[in-house]
């Protein structure tokens, strides 16, 4: 009862030393060998935890090597008894067993540290090395020599462990039991009678050994004494006993120290013989001579602290004397044991997006070593996103300091270094490798926010435009990209393209015509397959190339096809007299709009010759009087396109002697014609002026813009004068750039003006000279586009 209570006060002791020392650690106590499901203490109630949330949040213990013997009820929160426990089998013969157990809730993460002590029972009795101990005892020794006996081996502790010996009742030899802090229980003999071998030549006792349990448990070993004759002194020792202190790396053969005994006999009877009588034994060899112990194993401090050796000292008389004495050795720790990592990985990858604090993984630190040599300073031996945190002693939790990026880097190899305080230090270092799992954090990204692409007009039906690609840095199905077209409320882009959604080939669903269509604008959009999706958009612009596919038109008044038009001429009519002017327009653009006319006669008459670029009919010599009256021409308006398309109309010439019966046409303005009337006068009086004046102001911004730079090109502000189908023309004061080229004769050349920025650098300038003929000084792009010809004609009198 009194060893029980004695126990109850250590425990609760032992509880208020530890609570101030971590409020993160708790300790209970059990004993060894109990029952499963026997409960060992409230770890909600202690923990401060509800029990309704350790279901949900998954409270558990860390898987480790002695968590198998303990579980967690989740339903109440105790902490029970799973199996069998040894605490001989998990201790041995240490005083304190304790059990380090780790225990973790999840959401958050959280760990607790438990200790748990290992209470001995008696569950073994005391056993001696042998079942028969025999001794020799000379008959004449004296009352109170004592005879030093083996000492018997209790796996139980403390109280449990032998407390005392007992030896039968007998009239020749009592017991003395000696026992002194720290040391082993030990009993001797001691002569109570002297001895008769003539009486009794030989003694049988029982030894008992009998621990401290509650009920105690006891052994027994057979102690046989041969009473001899003769020899009556025993060898004595110098010392009782022996102290010394040896390092644990010291090498096998070395001296520990010497003992010496004498004996106070002569002759055999005095000379002495050492030998080792201990369980120890094995691990030194004494010289029997001379007394000398040397070392002959390897000595560990981290098995064996201190050791305990009897060294029996013997003479050699007949009935030899015996005396024991004993030698001390304590073991000195030397830093001889590196620190040993062991990591418990809480995840197998570790997602990019988890939150910094985030623990990674349970590192526990151990070193067999002692003192200074086994307190143990851990860290990463490299800079990288995770750092260490203590959290009891030698335990450490790996936790995300620094946001991840899997694009970056998708794995970490962490080295974490362990150093003790020994001198030299050792260390001890362990690869933690973490896999960065991805996330959808990356959006798909097209080459560029603009793409121009090029379509020919009738190009066919189905045809493939181009192949969009993006890139996603993600990858597995978070770079799984899908491919759309989007529509707008004022266009239906889908009904005009189509797109593979997984190949991003983009195809046409309609020919498309340039003069209706120049550029078809929409957007595209790249999706992945993540959760959630993310997309990114691209602006498509298709322009639509122009291709020679509209043939020219004749403008009014001779646009109606099939009919021949009549134009009547004067017998008188000098050379170079207007006849007529024909006009007509390309659907086309660049080149493919650039138009020529040619006129075709009957042979042999060679009459009449056709501005190429203005459409002018004009007479090539005077009338004879073999000329015909009546000339059909044909002319034929041809575009610059490949390959070129051309309209032919037809007009009837018909020479007259005197127009003044013939009702005046509006399409004729004649150059030279003596029998005008006023109004015709005035009226070529005022286009006169203003061309001419028109013609200077042109003439001067030229001249101010090109003095001093080489050729006649020059780029000037003026006015925009516009011809329109009709033959009228209109006068915009709006200011805009123009290229303008002259030929060499400017009083009887057409003027032709290009709106800027037509023609570019490498473009075609063309002046038409008073022949007809073009001269070209440059090639225009095939892809360029005419805004806008203004055409002066000047018809001067000479």
């Amino acid at each position: 009862m009194a060893n029980s209570a004695r126990a109850a006060w250590m425990k609760a002791l032992l509880l208020l030393c530890l609570w101030d020392l971590c409020s993160a650690q708790i300790s209970y106590s059990v004993s060894e060998e109990a029952k499963k499901g026997t409960v060992v203490g409230n770890l909600a109630k202690d923990l401060n935890l509800n029990v309704q949330e350790l279901e949900s949040r998954m409270f558990q213990l860390v898987t480790g090597s002695n968590s198998k013997y303990f579980e967690v009820n989740r339903k109440s929160g105790l902490l029970l008894v799973n199996d069998r426990i040894d605490r001989e089998e998990l201790c041995e013969s240490k005083q304190k067993c304790v059990l380090n157990v780790e225990a973790m809730i999840h959401n958050p993460h959280k760990l607790y540290r438990l200790e748990i002590n290992i209470l001995d029972i008696n569950d073994n009795s005391p056993v001696f090395p042998d079942q028969t101990f025999v001794l020799e005892i000379s008959e004449n020794v004296l009352q109170g020599d004592r005879v030093p006996l083996k000492t018997a081996r209790d796996m139980d502790i403390g109280v449990n462990s032998v407390k005392n010996y007992k030896i039968n009742s007998n009239e020749n030899f009592s017991l003395d039991v000696q026992s002194a802090a720290q040391q082993k229980v030990s009993a001797e003999l001691v002569l109570q009678k002297s001895l008769d071998r003539e009486k009794e030549s030989v003694i049988r006792l029982v030894l008992t050994a009998v621990d401290g349990g509650t009920p105690p448990k006891s052994g027994t070993m057979q102690i046989v004494i041969n009473v001899l004759d003769i020899n009556d002194n025993s060898p004595i020792f110098m010392k009782p006993l022996y102290k010394v202190k040896v390092d644990e790396n010291v090498s096998v053969g070395t001296k520990i120290l010497s003992v010496s005994a004498s004996d106070a006999d002569e002759g055999v009877n005095s000379e002495v013989s050492y030998s080792i009588v201990s369980d120890d034994g094995d691990l030194f060899f004494i010289n029997s001579v001379s007394g000398d112990i040397t070392l002959k194993g390897n000595l560990d401090f981290e098995e064996h602290p201190a050791l305990e050796l009897i060294i029996q000292a013997q003479d050699k008389g007949h009935s030899s004397r015996k005396s024991t004495c004993k030698v001390l050795i304590e073991v000195v720790d030397v830093n001889d044991n590196a620190p040993e990592i062991s990591v418990t990985l809480l995840m197998s990858s570790v997602s990019e997006d988890i939150k910094p604090g985030t623990d990674v993984a349970l590192i526990t630190v151990s070193d067999k070593d002692s003192g200074k040599n086994g307190k143990v300073d851990c860290k990463i031996s490299a800079p990288s996103p995770f750092k260490l945190q203590s959290s009891y002693k030698n335990y450490y939790s790996l936790l995300l300091n620094e946001p991840l990026d899997r694009e970056q880097v998708s794995q970490y190899n962490i080295t974490v270094l362990a150093n003790d305080e020994g001198t030299p230090s050792l260390s001890g270092s362990h690869v933690i490798t973490v896999h960065v799992s991805d996330v959808n954090d990356n959006a798909p990204l097209f080459p560029a926010a603009v793409i121009n692409i090029s379509l020919k007009e009738n190009s066919p039906v189905g045809g493939l435009l181009a192949s969009l690609t993006s890139r996603d840095l993600d990858i597995g199905e978070n770079a799984l990209v899908s491919y759309s077209l989007i529509d707008t409320e004022s266009s239906r882009v889908s009904n005009l393209m189509n797109i593979n959604s997984h190949t991003g080939e983009l195809y046409s669903l309609k020919s498309f015509d340039y003069e209706n269509t120049k550029r078809l604008p929409f957007k595209v959009q790249a999706t992945d397959s993540g959760v959630p999706p993310l997309s990114s958009n691209a602006t498509i612009n298709v322009f639509i190339l122009d291709e020679n596919d509209n043939s020219p038109v004749f403008l009014p008044p001779y646009s109606e096809p099939g009919s021949v038009n009549t134009e009547n001429i004067p017998y008188s009519a000098e050379a170079g007299y207007f006849v007529a002017k024909v006009r007509a327009v390309d659907a086309d653009s660049g080149y493919n709009a650039l138009l020529s006319y040619h006129i075709t006669e009957p042979k042999g008459t060679n009459l009449f010759r056709i501005g190429t670029s203005t459409g002018e009919i004009r007479t090539k010599r005077r009338m004879s009087d073999s000329d015909l009256k009546t000339h059909p021409l044909i002319i034929t308006v041809s575009d610059n396109g490949e390959p070129s398309l051309s309209t032919t109309m037809s007009i009837e010439v018909v020479v007259v002697e005197n127009l003044d019966n013939l009702q005046p046409s509006l399409r004729q303005v004649p150059v030279k014609e003596d029998n005008s009337s006023n109004l015709n006068l005035y009226l070529l009086i005022a286009i006169v002026s203003v061309s001419v004046i028109f013609l200077l102001s042109l003439i001067a911004l030229i001249a101010a813009k090109c003095y001093g730079t080489e050729g006649g090109f020059s780029r000037s502000s003026v006015p925009v004068v516009t011809t329109h189908p009709d033959g009228s023309w209109s006068y915009s004061k709006s200011t805009q750039q123009y290229d303008v080229c002259f030929s060499s004769d400017t009083l009887k050349s057409d003027v032709v003006v290009f709106p800027s920025p037509f023609p570019p650098a490498d473009a075609e300038l063309i002046s038409i000279n008073e022949g007809d003929t073009f001269t070209r000084t440059q090639t225009l792009p095939s892809t360029g586009k005419v805004r806008r010809f203004i055409i002066l004609n000047y018809l001067l009198k000479s």
